[in-house]
């Protein structure tokens, strides 16, 4: 009996909170719309655009042309050793010293993304800077660099470069629509907890309904509002 009361008291109150919501949707309309506007605003005039430019690298485990079942093996185990040795120091370091970047091998390291597509022996070497001009030059330098790299230390054939970066012309980030979208989300939520918080914290009596839940009496009789006639 007791759990039923106090399931129809919360069903009660949410039934309140949603009613309440519905009167107060023109606040909640402007709130969207404003986080939408000030997000969008915010992402074209505080956000620095990036621009993204890809090489590709083939991993190659002999000079010879693949013929076994064996070398297939060994060259997609390699995959996985070039992925960590192209971010590796000692190749980021060469980067930066020929292209004369002023930024450490932690934040070059930042900018590049080492990704092998599932079932390949394909490098994807992605780099993302506001230049996409730079993007392009640090992409295929540190192909080059990591090619010789690894050749050199694990004398081995090197990974093959199959394709050089270009100069991209859009940039990748950020999106506004996205991030219009998320700002006119948190304004509807912000706006409706504020709203929501405001009535659980109001305890004055508005109604017939609020006297009787919560001061526990029994309404007899009321009178109607009266006024006075000019």
């Amino acid at each position: 009996m007791g759990d039923r009361m106090i399931n129809e008291e919360t069903e009660i109150d949410l039934l309140e909170l949603i009613f309440v919501l519905k009167e107060k949707w023109w606040m909640i309309l402007a709130a969207g719309v404003l986080g939408f506007v000030l997000a969008a605003a915010y992402s074209v005039f505080f956000i620095t655009p990036q621009y993204q430019s890809t090489s590709q690298m083939y991993v190659l485990s002999k000079e010879t042309t693949l013929n076994s079942l064996a070398d297939l093996q060994i060259g997609s185990q390699l995959t996985k050793d070039y992925k960590v040795m192209i971010q590796s120091r000692p190749v980021l370091e060469e980067v930066i010293e020929k292209l004369g970047l002023n930024i450490n091998y932690k934040q070059l390291r930042k900018k590049l993304k080492v990704d092998n597509p599932l079932d390949t022996r394909i490098l994807s070497l992605t780099v993302t800077d506001p230049d996409p001009e730079n993007a392009k030059e640090i992409v295929n330098q540190i192909a080059v660099s990591s090619s010789k790299y690894i050749g050199d230390l694990m004398e081995v054939v090197p990974p093959k470069i199959i394709e050089f970066g270009i100069t991209p012309e859009e940039k990748t980030g950020p999106s506004i629509k996205k991030n219009a979208l998320m700002g006119a989300i948190l304004g509807i939520f912000l706006i409706s907890g504020i709203i929501i918080a405001i009535e659980l914290l109001d305890d004055s009596v508005k109604s017939e309904e609020d006297l009787e839940k919560n001061l526990k009496l029994t309404i007899l009789a009321s009178l109607p509002e009266y006024k006075k006639n000019k």
